[in-house]
Parts: C-alpha cells; sequence; structure tokens
C-alpha cells in the first residue's frame, strides 16, 4: 500500500486571505465570505486513485441496474457513474422523494437518453421491495441505502436494526427470488470488531449477503471502506461551517485517526471491485494511511487561509458512546489476497465470516424490540470480536454530530 504523506509532503500552497490586510481573528460576520474555497482532495494525504474504465463499462453497459439509496452521497455518486456505461436502465431507489428528485434532474439533463426509473420505497417494507423487483427486474443492485450516524444510531438502535439489518435480507430475499446476476453490499470500516450500533448492524447486513452468497453460489458481495470527505453529515462539512462561524472546530480526542477516501474514488472502486466478483467476497479498498483528525482539521484551517489556534481555536469535546479512536479495514489476522486493481484487495475468509442458522438469529434480534440491554448483549454473543454492551443507554447525551 501507498505511504501516506507527510505535511511537508503535501506541497501546500500559501493561499491567504482574499484582502490585503487580515484581521487577527476571524469573526462569524466576515470569516464565510473571506474564506478561500478548498478542494477536499488537497487533504488526503496520498496520491489519488489510478483509473481503469474498460471492465467496468463490460459489466454494465446494457444491464438493468437498481442503486438504493440512491440519494444519499454514495448512492449518488454511484448513479453518476453507473449513468456513465450506458446501462439499459437505471432504477432510484430511495425513502426520501427530496433527494431522490434532484438526482432524478440531474441525470435527465446529463444523461437524456437514459431510461431513469425513481422508485420512492422503503427497504424495510418487504412487499413493497419484492413488488419493485419484480416490476423492473433488475441484473444488477448496488446496495447504498443505510442509516449511518453512529451517535444517532446508538441512541435509535431499532431503526439501525430494522434498516441496516431486516431491509438488507429484505433485498437479499427479493434478489434470490428475482434471480439477481450480481448484488454489491456497500459497507464500512465500522464493521469490524464494531463497537457501534451502526457498525455491528453493518457487519449483520454483511453476513447476511455472505450467507446467500454461499448458501445459494450467487455473484453476491461486499466492498468495505472507510470515511469518505465531503459526504452529507460527514467531518468535512462540519469543520467547513465552524471555521465559517470563526470556530472552534471540535474534535473528540487529538490521537482520533480515521481512513479518507473522496466520494468519486470510493464510488469508482466499489465500481471495479463489482466487475471482479464471482460470489461471497469481501474487497476492502486501499485507503492509503489513517488520518488523524487533528491533522485534518489543521489542514482544512490552513487551506482556507486562516492559522490554526490563531484565527480559528480547535477544541477537544471527548470520545462518545460507540467511537474507536482507530477503525480498521479487516479482522486481525484475516489475510489480504491482491486482486486485478491495485487498490482493491480480497479478504482471504474462511467460516468465520459466517454464523450457523443467521436467518434465525436475525429473527430473535429483531424480536427483542426497544431492549438496549438485550440487544447489546445478543449482538457482542452473534459477532465475533464485536463490544457494544460497553455502551449504556445512560452514556448517550447530549447527542453530537459524528466524525
Amino acid at each position: 500500500m501507498r505511504e501516506l504523506q507527510r505535511p511537508s509532503q503535501l506541497n501546500l500552497i500559501p493561499i491567504g486571505f482574499l484582502d490585503d490586510d487580515p484581521p487577527s481573528r476571524i469573526t462569524r460576520s466576515t470569516a464565510s465570505h473571506r474564506l478561500r474555497e478548498v478542494d477536499i482532495t488537497d487533504l488526503l494525504r496520498r496520491e489519488p486513485i489510478r483509473v481503469n474504465d474498460e471492465k467496468v463499462g463490460l459489466t454494465l453497459e446494457g444491464k438493468r441496474v437498481l442503486v438504493t439509496g440512491a440519494g444519499g452521497s454514495i448512492g449518488r455518486e454511484l448513479s453518476r457513474q453507473i449513468a456513465r456505461r450506458n446501462p439499459a436502465e437505471l432504477v432510484l431507489l430511495g425513502h426520501g422523494e427530496n433527494s431522490i428528485f434532484e438526482i432524478l434532474l440531474e441525470l435527465q439533463s446529463n444523461y437524456p437518453n437514459l431510461k431513469l426509473v425513481p422508485v420512492i420505497a422503503d427497504i424495510r417494507n418487504a412487499q413493497r421491495i419484492d413488488s419493485v423487483f419484480k416490476t423492473h427486474q433488475p441484473q444488477i443492485v448496488f446496495h447504498a441505502a443505510a442509516h449511518k450516524h453512529v451517535s444517532l444510531m446508538e441512541a435509535n438502535p431499532v431503526e439501525a436494526i430494522t434498516n441496516n439489518v431486516i431491509g438488507t435480507r429484505n433485498l437479499v430475499q427479493a434478489a434470490l427470488d428475482h434471480n439477481i446476476e450480481r448484488f454489491v453490499l456497500i459497507s464500512t470500516d465500522k464493521a469490524v470488531r464494531p463497537s457501534s450500533i451502526y457498525g455491528a448492524t453493518k457487519r449483520l447486513a454483511e453476513m447476511i449477503v455472505l450467507d446467500a452468497a454461499h448458501q445459494h453460489k450467487r455473484a453476491f458481495t461486499v466492498v468495505r471502506f472507510g470515511n469518505v470527505l465531503g459526504s452529507r453529515g460527514s467531518i468535512i462539512p462540519i469543520f467547513k461551517n465552524q471555521i465559517a462561524n470563526g470556530g472552534p472546530v471540535t474534535i473528540t480526542h487529538p490521537d482520533m485517526v480515521r481512513f479518507f477516501m473522496t466520494i468519486p474514488e470510493a464510488v469508482y472502486l466499489v465500481l471495479q471491485a463489482s466487475s471482479m466478483q464471482n460470489g461471497g467476497e469481501v474487497f476492502v479498498l486501499n485507503m492509503g494511511q489513517p488520518v488523524r483528525i487533528l491533522d485534518l482539521a489543521e489542514d482544512l484551517i490552513k487551506l482556507s487561509g486562516l492559522e490554526p489556534n490563531k484565527d480559528i481555536e480547535i477544541t477537544f469535546t471527548g470520545i462518545r458512546p460507540g467511537e474507536k479512536l482507530a477503525e480498521e479495514l479487516w479482522d486481525e489476522g484475516t489475510p489480504l489476497m491482491q486482486t486485478p486493481h491495485p487498490d482493491i484487495f480480497r479478504l482471504d475468509q474462511d467460516a468465520s465470516f459466517l454464523i450457523p442458522n443467521l436467518p434465525q438469529a436475525i429473527e430473535q434480534l429483531s424480536a427483542l424490540g426497544t431492549d438496549r440491554a438485550a440487544i447489546n448483549k445478543f449482538i457482542d454473543e452473534l459477532i465475533p470480536g464485536s463490544h457494544i454492551s460497553e455502551t449504556q443507554p445512560s452514556d448517550l447525551q447530549p447527542l453530537t454530530l459524528d466524525l
């Protein structure tokens, strides 16, 4: 894997202020129109991903493709990049009508000859999902729909379970019933040894997809990656807003680190991985070395033309329930295998990725209702390395924004 570029290697360009004489302290009234626009790729601290479109185009061209969560940050970019590869039809499925309307208008403008089908549906409704698959007969499904905010899901575990776990089960069952050729689950590094309800529900979603692949010999697969820069509710928009308001920029812990990738990079590699799948794989993306959140915040402040802890204060708020200081992309001891693409790796997995009687276990979990202690205990017993039982309901207030 490529080495992390240290600050001295970044070749940052001093960009300064729009005026010749900046104030010694930025105020809310002046910050927003003084700040330089920042290209988020400047924050990656690594080389950009290499692109090879040929195999992706062959996989998607002329196919009926369905994207869940098509109005979200990842789902939108998936839809954009799929549209470029000349599918026969692109079904945009989402629960929020406004976000689906927005991506529909964008794609209609850019691809007037592409057959686009907007579908407003909740993946938790199995009957509705089955009807969508029966009507539109997709051949390839990219499943990006999920509740993703760690803090919010800690406070609302039932919503995480019903959407991320039961919703995924409904989609996988519909994919099996309607002979879908390829099914790709978008997953997260938070699914590895999960410490949060969100991470645990995504690990269970992975298990559902992999179990179906192994049981039914289908080309169903998982693509796992870390944080994406610039997605809705993610750290960069939050930091930008805090800087525009004159600070402070808030960080949970000075040693907090995360893997980062841009949305287009992540989606491009998801499409590359989907072209390699045979079924039952977990692909992980090369995200370089983890980046310290404090370094990211300082870089963003500097690239905005300001000075950390002089123009913009940085404060530390403490680790929140469900968070780790560092995330992992795979379980310790699991070998990584090379793939034809240098930035995609396949986990050399075994039966430890699956659990016996998974459908019954999912039903048991669903039946626990709102009993948080029982949910935590059940998940910790079910998922290898899980430790969400350390979070207690009394720890969850007040809620703050996620990384």
